[in-house]
């Protein structure tokens, strides 16, 4: 009898955990993100120590995640949360050490989570349980700390509630201390490589198996590897290796379409790996640098000629692969624009309609339509500017020098910058006024001399009004200043102040010791005046007597025209200052700098 089990004896079993089961759901959304599978471990035990008294989680420097077990959240919100501590350890805010710290202060950790929620921005993996900022900061963590703590600490949600989601501890495993950088770098690292490897059709998306590589796919995988310049830019290229396709359109060796994203071979075409690369560069850069769109009113053959030369020119002098034969390159064209190269080619059509471009004798390889039909591809500004941009950034870390030309295109292409002489004449603008014309009876006008009987009223600036428009200009002219330099800026100074009619400037010369020129008209600014020293560069000596001349206005603004070796300047007036294109001040302004070109 001792054996048998009563009626109500059975064993229960155990209600079902929502949170529980939201937690788990949560770190399986997680771990769906390769990136973050190899960093840190996640504990959500009731009698953790380190568990947040009100927050969701918060991550230490030996890899552990403590998760609250006492929040409710959904399943897509832990998987925010998680991913968030976990990036704390991949970014380098939690290296693990040996021996206690000193904790970070809050500036530093609200920093932190900021650049951590940005960078979630765009690595999509749950959403956020709160709402984030409209605006998130631009800068890095230092940057954010040294601004924070000048202006104030705004207000961030926290993952880790009324306390820090941050803790530094004594590294408690094995020596040495893990670098959990280097652990998320690997497995970012592999994850967009995969995941490039399946865009661009080199891995099957189902079956995760590598397709055969051809001589092209090879090429193109060496830029997304080992060419950052080219390698965004690459990653979203397709490649369309069709022979029937190319001998329909007459493509002897490539052509590319800018808006659709492709670029179109001719696999009976018999290449090495380098040839290949030199040929799908040549591409990418077309599509690029916008030749389709800058072409504009210019005959199409002629000025597809005019970008080859250009490209190929580039190329060869960044050693991009090898060259094939019979594409067109000329040394004596080097340092020139494409649209420079067709200026001088169109006087002589005939001989250049004769020459052929990768699709061929008489076909441009710059397509203005798919040869196929639609398919999606993101804006072109989006995708071809930020591309090209961020692997220049890269590229200049250390991967060799490129061509001037390419460098002054790629930089055009980010943000055109407005001209220096269009800033300055704002700057005029604002800052010097034009004398206000007073009409009155007591003089009479000099048009009137056809209709004497019809009174008119003269116009003239009275003396008051001519001497409040005015400005000051300090010249250092050291023996290190660009004469050219000088032509330039004074030219434009010139020329604004005779457009603002304004009478007269204060003109200061200054080397080892300050000369006063007195107030000299426009044009005197521009031809007649004579550099008188050629010592050292000591400009506030000029500066302070401007700023001490009884006849100089008190509002009147200052030119500063420098090469930037020079003293520190203080200035209690408004002022700008004009330098070469590649100088820079040994102080940091408060007025605008023009860089004269």
């Amino acid at each position: 009898m001792s054996g048998r089990t009563g009626r109500g004896a059975k064993a229960k079993e155990p209600a079902p955990d929502p949170a529980a089961e939201a937690f788990a759901e949560g770190v399986r959304l997680l771990r769906g993100n390769h990136a973050l599978t190899s960093v840190g471990r996640i504990c959500r035990s009731a009698d953790c120590a380190e568990c947040p008294a009100d927050g969701w989680a918060v991550a230490d420097s030996n890899g552990t995640v403590h998760a609250n077990p006492r929040r409710r959240a959904e399943p897509a919100e832990w998987a925010w949360v998680l991913a968030h501590c976990l990036l704390h350890l991949g970014l380098g805010h939690l290296p693990a050490a040996e021996g206690r710290r000193t904790p970070p202060d809050a500036h530093d950790l609200a920093a932190r989570c900021a650049v951590v929620i940005r960078f979630q921005s765009t690595f999509l993996t749950g959403r956020p349980p709160f709402d984030l900022p409209a605006v998130l900061p631009a800068g890095d963590e230092e940057e954010l700390t040294a601004r924070w703590r000048r202006d104030g600490l705004p207000k961030l949600p926290a993952v880790g509630g009324s306390g820090p989601d941050q803790l530094l501890l004594p590294w408690t495993g094995p020596a040495p201390p893990e670098d959990w950088t280097l652990a998320f770098a690997a497995a970012l690292t592999r994850t967009m490589s995969a995941a490039m490897d399946v865009a661009g059709g080199r891995r099957d998306r189902i079956t995760g198996e590598r397709a055969p590589e051809r001589p092209w796919t090879r090429a193109l995988n060496w830029f997304i590897s080992s060419y950052p310049l080219l390698g965004g830019l690459a990653a979203g290229i397709t490649l369309v290796a069709d022979a029937e396709l190319a001998r329909a359109h007459g493509i002897a060796i490539a052509a590319v379409d800018a808006r659709a994203g492709e670029i179109y071979l001719n696999p009976l075409r018999r290449y090495s790996d380098e040839e290949w690369r030199f040929v799908l560069a040549h591409e990418m850069l077309h599509a690029a640098l916008r030749h389709q769109d800058r072409r504009g009113a210019r005959d199409p053959y002629l000025f597809n000629v005019a970008a080859d030369y250009v490209i190929n020119g580039w190329l060869l002098e960044m050693g991009v692969g090898e060259m094939p034969e019979a594409l067109l390159h000329d040394p004596g064209l080097s340092g020139l624009s494409a649209e420079e190269v067709y200026d001088r080619i169109v006087r002589d059509q005939r001989r250049v309609r004769r020459l052929a471009t990768l699709a061929g004798k008489g076909h441009t390889d710059i397509l203005g339509e798919p040869l196929g039909p639609p398919r999606d591809y993101v804006d072109l500004d989006d995708f071809y500017r930020r591309g090209l941009q961020q692997g220049f950034e890269l590229h200049s870390r250390g991967r060799g020098l490129l061509p001037a030309g390419l460098v002054e295109e790629i930089r055009a292409l980010d943000h055109p910058p407005v001209p220096w002489d269009a800033r300055l004449a704002r700057w005029f603008d604002e800052f010097v006024p034009a004398p206000t014309a007073h009409r009155s009876y007591a003089r009479p006008s000099r048009r009137q001399a056809s209709t004497p009987d019809i009174p008119r009223a003269g116009r003239s600036f009275p003396p008051e009004e001519v001497a409040r428009c005015t400005f000051g200009v300090v010249l250092d002219t050291s023996g290190s200043m660009d004469r050219r330099l000088l032509g330039k800026a004074l030219g434009a100074i010139a020329s604004y102040a005779a457009a603002r009619e304004v009478p007269a400037a204060r003109v200061v010369f200054c080397d080892a010791a300050p000369y006063d020129a007195g107030f000299l008209p426009p044009q005197e600014i521009a031809g007649r005046v004579r550099v008188r020293g050629r010592g050292g560069t000591v400009l506030q000596p000029g500066i302070d007597l401007l700023e001490r001349a009884e006849d100089f206005p008190s509002a009147a603004p200052v030119l500063v025209i420098t090469d930037g070796e020079c003293d520190v300047l203080r200035l209690r007036r408004d002022h700008a200052y004009l330098v070469p294109r590649d100088a820079a001040l040994p102080f940091t302004p408060r007025g605008p700098v023009f860089h004269v070109r």
